[in-house]
């Protein structure tokens, strides 16, 4: 969607137009949930982000400042919704692992599921970064976002970002040994 139509779109939102909110929903639900998928492993709990969101875009959106661009905006919010996540099932693991404990029973958990559209190869690889790695990985290789970016859009310093984004590339380098880097670098526009 072009600048023009999504700055409209937003006023239109400003102003309480659901309609407009519907259209620029469908205008980025793909990019969200691509990114959401690479982060968050169950598909239950990507859904619930996937809610927190765009519920978080609508009430925020009065607060938008219309000289940054809205997919770096937008970007920030999924971020910090996967992050307010994280933090929740750590807390609820935490509770959930006491209660196992004190009842002595074994939990099953899933197996990561790999996002759909996307060689399988390195998106498995992907799932085994850390966190941190893997978030740095993907606003950089599918969001094209330069590492200055990604320190704003983190809201940590250039070094850390730096530090994580070699580190992951070194884990996906090893993790995917018979894939060349130049492969590696044309799958993912790099």
């Amino acid at each position: 969607m072009q600048s023009e139509t999504m700055y409209q779109l937003l006023a239109k939102i400003i102003e309480g137009n659901q309609q407009a909110f519907q259209a620029l929903y469908e205008a980025t639900y793909r990019d969200v949930y691509r990114t959401v998928s690479f982060l968050v492993d169950h598909q239950q709990d990507r859904e619930d982000i996937m809610n927190e969101i765009y519920m978080q875009m609508w009430t925020s959106l009065p607060n938008y400042d219309t000289s940054r661009p809205f997919h770096f905006w937008l970007h920030g919010l999924v971020i910090r919704q996967v992050q307010r996540f994280r933090v929740k099932s750590w807390r609820r693991f935490r509770i959930f692992e006491r209660i196992r404990v004190f009842f002595r029973e074994e939990h099953h958990w899933d197996h990561p599921t790999v996002p759909e559209g996307s060689n399988q190869e390195i998106s498995q690889a992907i799932q085994k970064l850390t966190d941190k790695q893997r978030t740095v990985i993907i606003l950089r290789f599918y969001h094209d976002y330069t590492l200055e970016e990604i320190a704003t859009l983190l809201a940590i310093p250039l070094g850390t970002v730096k530090s994580r984004y070699h580190a992951g590339l070194q884990a996906l380098r090893k993790n995917v040994w018979n894939l060349p880097l130049e492969r590696m670098e044309k799958t993912n526009a790099y």
